[in-house]
């Protein structure tokens, strides 16, 4: 079985305040980019009559990311097996494309990825509602990744409303090679006055027009105000994103992912090959907008 996680950027992102439980209520527009991961799933059949959990082996293309329980991959499928009670062995590979701690719900869209993957083979018959609560348990990108297309997210990101996906706009987006933690991000946050919120409300309301000439305007995340001061790469490249032609920049979740948005391809083309000899990005990658699944 071969399943295509695609990644996830924010179009909007605000914090709304701190809650008792230690996380952020959140209010956000996601958006699915065609970028993706391809997981393949190769369930083995238990053949030796064992009733205990079965065996769950994960590889990768990418030498860095962990094959074991630090894998929400792993953990995505263990979470499944060891509720159903499942006594099968399942072999997971990722063909890693996402980078990897970019802001891009990489580690999450594969999670969802699997949980979609383990309860169709084995038949669990679990609901797309069913699937988001376990995924949840797990990360709170991975409801969204579950759904995919563009969706207003609330709360910690679980509360999920879909949007129709805008249609003609291109997407560019460079990864610098720099490490952002996202704990550290929110707990700096938390000690600063928030300057100014984006405007998610004309956001929404431009999404809701399909007005792709409006969308870019509105881009907006409030995690900006920590994030650049420490790594001003990321100011740079939303300036060569601008200067080169982009409608809107912005950096993703709590970076160091910049995208810029374009509502002329051959200018993203352009821009695409400028910034491929630029040192200031790491990875670059031309992409476009991915409508929900199904």
């Amino acid at each position: 079985m071969e399943i295509e996680a695609y990644a996830k950027i924010n179009l909007g992102l605000d914090v709304l305040g701190r809650r008792e439980d230690g996380y952020h209520d959140l209010s956000m527009v996601m958006q699915s980019i065609s970028l993706c991961d391809i997981i393949h799933l190769e369930p083995l059949p238990e053949v030796n009559g064992s009733s205990e959990e079965g065996e769950i082996t994960v590889s990768c293309n990418v030498r860095n990311l962990p094959c074991d329980e630090g894998n929400l991959a792993y953990r995505a499928a263990r979470l499944l097996f060891s509720e159903f009670a499942i006594t099968d062995h399942l072999a997971i590979d990722i063909e890693k494309n996402i980078p990897i701690a970019a802001g891009l719900a990489g580690g999450s869209t594969d999670a969802a990825a699997v949980l979609k993957g383990v309860n169709e083979f084995f038949g669990l018959g679990l609901s797309d509602e069913d699937l988001a609560q376990r995924g949840l348990k797990l990360g709170a990108d991975v409801p969204f990744c579950l759904m995919g297309g563009t969706a207003v997210a609330e709360g910690v990101g679980e509360i999920l409303t879909p949007m129709m996906t805008p249609e003609g706009l291109t997407v560019l987006l460079a990864v610098p090679d720099i490490q952002v933690s996202t704990k550290e991000v929110y707990e700096a946050l938390d000690q600063i006055q928030i300057a100014s919120h984006p405007d998610l409300d004309h956001l929404k309301a431009a999404i809701d027009m399909d007005d792709t000439g409006c969308i870019p305007e509105f881009l907006g995340n409030v995690l900006e105000e920590v994030t650049i001061p420490r790594h001003p790469e990321i100011a740079m490249l939303k300036r060569f994103m601008m200067s080169n032609g982009a409608a809107g920049a912005l950096m993703s979740g709590s970076g160091p992912s910049v995208y810029g948005l374009f509502v002329d391809y051959d200018t993203a083309e352009r821009a695409y090959e400028v910034l491929l000899c630029d040192a200031a990005a790491d990875k670059v990658f031309l992409t476009g907008f991915q409508p929900a699944f199904g």
